[in-house]
């Protein structure tokens, strides 16, 4: 489904180049599980962000589906991300001013205007609705505050929020840069497996330091000073 091939990052530090990721080649493949593994500052979430098309690489290409997104108009970009991938990142960014079923919802392509994903999810008919928030959200253990406002909710809770929002819609990939970087333990664990367990035939790609939270990954790669390590 992506495919990264020979793709570098570069940024400009004072005059002094620096590689984020060196020369990868990876690929993606449908209804895929992806861990990427390393240490802070290994380069793992410029690999995602690439993948995703967040970041252009300075030398290589990523494709999806065939297409590279350096052939996409900065639009067609954006109309990708909202369609067809999900994101969930290591801050739960919420909107503080609109509820939790708000937040799942706003955003996201409704009735009129999505288009059918053909992802298989129990959580959409190929469109984004109301119910199908409301009932994704007690599926994550949140029926009884789909109203609370995000200061009434715990580090946890708003995590599951993202996660709702991500997920709603039937989205194609969904990345997950470190989402349980700020959670405890069981907390972290209970994450990894509401995204396993609700993304439906779609894939994740999930960025993290802790190896214990990639053990349900078909596969998982290792990255270490923008290099890809191993593969296992």
């Amino acid at each position: 489904m992506i495919e990264v091939r020979n793709a570098s990052l570069v940024y400009d530090d004072h005059g002094r180049q620096v590689f984020a990721c060196h020369d990868l080649t990876l690929e993606l493949k449908d209804g895929e599980f992806l861990g990427i593994l390393g240490p802070s500052g290994s380069g793992k979430s410029s690999l995602l962000y690439l993948m995703c098309g967040l970041k252009t690489p300075t030398s290589g290409e990523v494709a999806y589906r065939g297409r590279t997104l350096s052939s996409m108009s900065e639009d067609e970009r954006a109309e990708l991300r909202l369609r067809q991938f999900g994101f969930v990142f290591q801050y739960p960014y919420l909107l503080g001013y609109l509820s939790a079923l708000e937040n799942v919802l706003v955003g996201t392509p409704t009735n009129g205007e999505a288009k059918k994903s053909g992802i298989s999810s129990p959580w959409t008919n190929g469109w984004a609705t109301e119910p199908a928030a409301r009932e994704l959200l007690t599926g994550l253990g949140l029926g009884d505050k789909l109203h609370r406002m995000p200061f009434e909710l715990s580090g946890g809770e708003k995590q599951r929020v993202c996660i709702a929002r991500a997920l709603l819609g039937g989205r194609e990939v969904v990345f997950a840069d470190e989402p349980t970087a700020n959670l405890d333990h069981v907390n972290g664990v209970a994450v990894v497996e509401t995204l396993v367990a609700n993304r439906g035939s779609g894939s994740l790609v999930m960025v993290t330091h802790d190896p214990t939270m990639l053990e349900k990954a078909d596969r998982v790669v290792t990255i270490s000073d923008g290099r890809l390590a191993a593969s296992l």
